[in-house]
């Protein structure tokens, strides 16, 4: 048996500890907590978390230098054989400066930071993240960024839509995406960034237990296991 699921914490992150409950409360295991300058991932991960937070600061662009932590190699490595990652807020923007995502995630256009639960459209219900979802659901989940406004150019934007690869839209104006994109996957399928917070969103007691659908499928490896 392997390891299950890992979260990985980078100077600044704040949001691990809730990415870890969260996973432990859907799956019933407790994830593996790796540190940044790990320089190697256990064998036998099923799904690895890249965490919301500000690591190290935002400087220079958010995620940029988290993006360049030793363990990210590994990260790397591991979605090019198709291991399941997740990559919330902060963690969504170190996916794009790896390159593992495209885009990239700019200031918001109001120039204010957000934070509110925000109404997203399930755009693509045939992921392993959002298989729990029908097409065109809208699901509640909560916000909290600086630097959300998703921008790629016209042909990245005309190859995502294309291809089916924009997994939630914004319902309503939140923070000046193109095209409201919220989240977005690979083209192999098996990586998912977003903004929204789908782990505060997993019991009633958050207001909303629409993420827990998205814990639910991207974790069916250790659910079955």
């Amino acid at each position: 048996m392997g390891f299950g699921a890992a979260v990985i914490t980078f100077p600044g992150s704040n949001c691990d500890r809730d990415m870890a409950v969260a996973i432990e409360k859907v799956s019933g295991r407790e994830p593996l907590r790796l540190w940044h300058g790990d320089s190697e991932l256990p064998d036998g991960l099923d799904f690895i978390a890249l965490p919301g937070g500000f690591s190290y600061g935002d400087y220079l662009r958010s995620g940029a230098m988290a993006a360049r932590s030793p363990i990210m190699k590994s990260v790397i490595s591991a979605a090019g054989r198709g291991v399941p990652v997740l990559g919330v807020c902060n963690g969504f923007q170190v996916l794009t400066e790896t390159g593992l995502l495209p885009g990239a995630l700019m200031r918001n256009a109001s120039q204010n930071f957000i934070c509110r639960t925000v109404p997203l459209t399930v755009e693509n219900s045939q992921t392993l993240f959002t298989g729990g979802y029908e097409q065109g659901e809208t699901i509640n989940i909560p916000v909290a960024h600086h630097d959300g406004n998703f921008f790629a150019n016209e042909d990245t934007l005309n190859q995502l839509e294309s291809e089916g690869r924009i997994a939630f839209r914004y319902a309503e104006p939140c923070n000046g995406s193109r095209n409201d994109i919220a989240g977005i996957i690979n083209d192999q399928g098996n990586v998912l960034g977003m903004m929204p917070h789908p782990e505060r969103a997993i019991e009633p007691e958050h207001g909303s237990s629409d993420g827990r659908g998205l814990f639910e499928n991207a974790l069916g490896a250790l659910l079955e296991a």
